[in-house]
């Protein structure tokens, strides 16, 4: 069964990086903005939301602040308004980048993405330039750790509560389902006693290129960058770096 991109492991450790900048809870504080407005308040039938509060309070966020950030999605509290955009480019090499963001104020951060791309080899394109590489997926993960059986267990779990796709890496398995099965497939997996550390609607590139050297450090900057940005919520690449690009 296929893989996950490797860009995965930056943005593990990124979010780490942003805990300690004070920029996570902001963050999580728009996706569960977004959330909220996009499917209604209610997290029992916006699945969106229920997955952006559980990571909120993962990270241990004030559930006040979660539900301050709901009452101003709901129009209960005034706020900003945000509006949530994609953008899409190449970075050095030619690989793919996809850029998902929620602005208060869109001709401003257009400038600062460009300037980010533009600043590090890279180039923002039109809209549906490489969307195309990509496929939207559930992604569901379970922590090798905190998983009783064996891999094969595993894998028999995910199959049988509807998974499309497996794969185990170094310290946890990944399970991809269509983004309409995502729900479904997760309770499966919590009824048959199997602990989710995270499932997420996601962007899963088709296939992967190769970088190395200079071009994967410089494709490195630029995917920090992007993600360091405070209108940024998420960075997708079909970029395949090895671990010592990472370090």
């Amino acid at each position: 069964m296929s893989g996950h991109s490797k860009w995965h492991n930056i943005q593990r450790r990124k979010g780490k990086q942003d805990a300690v900048r004070g920029q996570l809870f902001t963050k999580m504080s728009r996706e569960i903005y977004a959330a909220a407005r996009q499917g209604g308040s209610n997290p029992e039938t916006n699945y969106r939301l229920k997955t952006a509060i559980e990571r909120a309070r993962a990270a241990n966020m004030p559930m006040d602040s979660i539900q301050r950030t709901i009452d101003k999605a709901a129009g209960n509290v005034e706020g900003v308004n945000y509006e949530e955009m994609f953008y899409e480019g190449y970075g050095p090499g030619g690989a793919a980048v996809m850029v998902q963001l929620l602005t208060d104020n869109r001709n401003r951060t257009a400038a600062e993405i460009r300037h980010i791309f533009s600043k590090r080899g890279g180039s923002l394109g039109e809209s549906g330039c490489v969307a195309w590489m990509f496929d939207r997926k559930g992604v569901i993960e379970i922590s090798r750790e905190g998983f009783p059986g064996s891999e094969d267990d595993a894998m028999m779990a995910a199959l049988e509560a509807g998974a499309e796709d497996f794969t185990a890496e170094e310290d946890r398995y990944v399970i991809t389902v269509a983004p309409e099965q995502l729900r479904e497939v997760r309770e499966n997996l919590e009824k048959s006693g199997v602990p989710i550390a995270g499932a997420e609607v996601t962007f899963v590139p088709q296939t992967t290129v190769n970088l190395e050297g200079d071009e994967a450090q410089r494709m490195v900057d630029l995917l920090e960058a992007l993600e360091e940005h405070d209108d940024v919520q998420n960075v997708f690449s079909n970029v395949d770096l090895s671990d010592e690009d990472l370090v």
